[in-house]
């Protein structure tokens, strides 16, 4: 009895899909602005024979959601992907959608999160982004930099951003509180050339409170790439219930302890866990239950492995490449750095949007002092060392901690050890986003 809206359906296939493939659904609305669209549906919707589940609809998708909002009728699920940016679509949505209702919200303007146009994602989002060669989950080092939206991305390199991820959820959330409502992710994908996050909306003055204290200011040095977050409020249990206040700071200094450089600041950004992890182990299961439903299982598959392996609480992480070619060395192998973090004592995982990603709850300080003893290992050639460069002042230190890279048996995760299709590669070349549709 579910009711279902798509707010910007275009041809409506996608409703015509949810009619013919989810079973127990109510009603389903498909909308578009556009008179062609409305006509394409109402044939394609005949054409398939679901005329008594998807209604089309000729009309603006914020007056829509609106309109179900005055008249109380919400809906229980809206998909809103538009070509670009979903932002002047969230503030209606997260009305019209019932209470614990699943919004699922797609973004493909990669270039604006991934630190192209501060300014312009700040208006949009109400989040500054950053550029650099940093961690994926708050910068893009392989983002869509002028070419990707003509079509040409890098090969073998993630267009999407999770910085996308943390910046949308934080608009999400932010939209929500002015309605004394908040947002719970269940699952958020960076894939391919758009990111996609699926939350749970629910209502409450008392959860509205904590909301300060989920989103972060990300503390970035420009010169090796350390980053600290600094969160906006602070939560501090009080009896049966939670005390709220404001957060102290910053987390660091001037300059970068480690390199010397400047910081720039990000954000603000969520920084609570991206995905929930027992609904990622049901998506699994539902899987191992439906063998062959799907043509794209071994890649759906693959990407909830490495989703259900990754550290729910580390928001940010480092790459393998970036970390090496701070410090102008040859690069260890991902098993390698693993080892050193857990013969360290620290937790270590992947993350589903980089294959080369290196997610720990290890500081930057531990971090620093593994690659330190990896330059000792395998010496770095002088020449490369400018006086003043961040690979001179950080190898100047002697390390405090002797790392150990003997490879270990729970360095290697289970979503590798079997095989898994974890990180699929561009299907053909120049495949991507293409140039946005001209007016006649």
């Amino acid at each position: 009895g579910l009711r279902v809206l798509e707010a910007l359906a275009a041809s409506g296939l996608r409703s015509i899909r949810f009619a013919q493939e989810v079973p127990g659904l109510g009603a389903i609305v498909a909308s578009d602005c556009s008179p062609r669209a409305a006509a394409l549906m109402a044939r394609n919707v005949a054409r398939n024979g679901v005329e008594g589940l998807v209604t089309p609809r000729l009309a603006d998708a914020r007056m829509l959601m609106y309109q179900s909002k005055a008249e109380r009728e919400p809906f229980d699920v809206i998909d809103l992907d538009p070509y670009g940016s979903p932002a002047s679509f969230l503030d209606a949505a997260v009305q019209a959608v019932s209470e614990g209702g699943l919004l699922c919200v797609t973004c493909t303007d990669m270039g604006v999160m991934a630190g192209n146009s501060a300014e312009t994602c700040y208006s949009k989002y109400g989040a500054v982004s950053l550029k650099g060669r940093f961690c994926h989950e708050m910068v893009s080092a392989g983002g869509p930099r002028g070419g990707a939206r003509r079509g040409v991305p890098r090969p073998h390199v993630p267009l999407s951003s999770p910085q996308a991820l943390r910046i949308i959820l934080h608009s999400l959330d932010l939209r929500a509180n002015c309605y004394q409502r908040f947002v719970v992710p269940l699952l958020s994908v960076s894939a391919d050339f758009y990111v996609r996050v699926f939350v749970r909306v629910f209502t409450g003055q008392a959860k509205v409170k904590a909301s300060a204290s989920k989103q972060a200011l990300v503390f970035h040095c420009v010169g090796c790439g350390s980053h600290h977050l600094q969160r906006l409020g602070r939560a501090t249990s009080h009896g049966s219930g939670f005390k709220y206040g404001a957060a102290t700071g910053p987390p660091v200094g001037p300059s970068c302890e480690f390199c010397h450089q400047r910081h720039q600041v990000g954000g603000p950004v969520w920084a609570e866990p991206l995905h929930d992890p027992a609904f990622v182990e049901g998506v699994l299961a539902a899987l191992e239950r439906s063998p062959g439903r799907f043509s794209t299982e071994p890649r759906i598959r693959g990407m909830l492995s490495v989703i259900a392996e990754e550290l729910g609480d580390v928001p940010l992480y480092y790459t393998l490449d970036g970390l090496s070619s701070t410090i102008r060395s040859n690069t260890p192998s991902l098993l390698q750095l693993r080892s050193a973090l857990l013969h360290a004592g620290f937790r270590v995982s992947l993350s589903h949007a980089c294959r080369n990603a290196v997610k720990t709850d290890a500081p930057p300080a531990v971090l620093w002092d593994i690659m330190r003893c990896w330059a000792k290992l395998h010496p770095v050639k002088q020449d490369r060392l400018l006086d003043s460069s961040p690979a001179a002042r950080i190898l100047s230190v002697e390390p405090t901690l002797q790392a150990s890279f003997t490879l270990r048996e729970d360095a290697n995760p289970s979503s590798r050890k079997r095989g898994l299709k974890r990180f699929p590669e561009n299907p053909e070349a120049f495949w991507g986003p293409k140039a946005r549709a001209k007016a006649g």
